[in-house]
């Protein structure tokens, strides 16, 4: 009799894992949001730009989203407040096929180098890389497989053009595509132990233009001087008679202790049409970091990059830039940029951020304005949640 319970009770047990194991999943739906507060004195040698550029304060982005999770699904919204005028910021659904591999499909930010893992607000020179501005897209529609497994980190995109998420076909046209990779090694990815290499590439057919006659047969490449109190393009290059455009990115990585290395190296190709010169620009940066306060640097293989540091770390950011978009043998000046930098991070919290950033920033070569030099000390407090 004993033998028959024991049995049955074995038996209820079975079907009741069994039962477990088919639950519906949950469903996790999370808040989120962000506030940037910028402050700065800045100043122009050029007369004309320094007009333009002028001390104040700023609210510069203000966001407010949500997520959801629900199994191997996940969804995210973001809305950005800024300027008076509200603006679309993720709009993702992704699938995980499981922990290394998944598939992302909406309006988001494609991996293309180091700066693509980090948002906008998590820049350790507190301002992206004037490089970086000048040869990536920001978000863009399209659908991105991810592998982030633990030696190797790969990407694999397909995309529309930005305009695509502001105007209708009928008035934009045949919308411009393209494709892009990432590929990273990280053989070491432990805290204070940190190398990766990598290399990105990208394949884009010409872009909208509100010219007519540059719609679909032009790119356009634009770097801001590096603050968002004022918006002022320290480079800016428009090709005409564009057929392609590709791009290759190599990028390197490295941590030792509370010591910190990121480079990253850009080329942009540009084949014309009319029997026109191509065109071809390039440009690199790299940041030092050195944490004053901290126990060492620590690694995110879901964004293959130097985590943000713990709550309560200090950190000193030294970091140059130089790109050009000028191609004399093209007869293009879109200007050439040298930009040095010192940034002191200091991380509150899990939450907030303080920010102090000095720079230094010579645009010569630019037919748009005289030689300069731009300097500008700004500070910003920032909230993300």
């Amino acid at each position: 009799m004993k033998r028959i319970i024991l049995m049955a009770a074995c038996g209820l047990m079975a079907c009741t894992g069994a039962f477990a194991q088919d639950e519906e999943p949950k469903l996790v739906v999370k808040p989120s949001g962000r506030i940037l507060m910028d402050a700065g004195v800045m100043h122009s040698t050029d007369e004309t730009l320094n007009d333009q550029l002028n001390d104040g304060v700023a609210i510069p982005d203000v966001r407010m989203g949500v997520s959801a999770t629900y199994g191997k699904w996940k969804a995210k919204v973001d809305v950005g407040y800024a300027r008076q005028s509200l603006s679309l910021k993720d709009i993702s659904l992704d699938y995980n096929f499981d922990k290394e591999n998944l598939i992302r499909m909406g309006y988001f930010v494609h991996q293309y180098g180091l700066q693509s893992g980090t948002s906008s607000s998590f820049k350790v020179s507190m301002e992206e890389p004037l490089a970086n501005q000048a040869f990536f897209n920001s978000r863009l529609i399209g659908a991105m497989y991810v592998h982030a497994g633990d030696k190797f980190h790969a990407t694999a995109s397909v995309f529309a053009e930005n305009d695509a998420m502001k105007m209708t076909t009928d008035k934009l046209g045949n919308e411009a595509w393209g494709a892009m990779t990432r590929l990273v090694w990280r053989p070491l990815t432990e805290r204070g132990k940190i190398f990766h290499i990598g290399i990105s590439g990208a394949y884009e057919s010409p872009r909208y233009n509100k010219t007519a006659a540059l719609s679909h047969k032009s790119y356009t490449l634009r770097a801001p001087f590096p603050t968002r109190i004022a918006n002022v393009a320290a480079q800016e290059a428009t090709i005409s008679d564009a057929k392609a455009l590709w791009k290759f990115s190599p990028e390197m990585n490295l941590a030792v202790g509370n010591f910190g290395l990121e480079a990253q190296y850009f080329y942009v190709g540009i084949k014309r049409d009319n029997a026109m010169p191509n065109y071809s620009a390039w440009g690199a940066y790299s940041n030092v970091r050195y944490l004053l306060k901290g126990q060492g640097y620590t690694y995110t293989k879901a964004d293959a990059g130097i985590a943000t540091p713990d709550p309560g770390s200090m950190e000193l950011v030294a970091a140059y830039n130089y790109s050009t978009l000028t191609d004399k043998d093209a007869n293009i000046y879109g200007g050439k940029v040298n930009d040095w930098s010192l940034t002191f991070n200091y991380y509150l919290n899990k939450y907030m951020i303080w920010r102090v950033r000095g720079s230094i920033t010579r645009a010569t070569d630019n037919a748009a304005f005289n030689n300069n030099t731009f300097s500008i000390l700004e500070t910003r407090l920032q909230i993300k949640f």
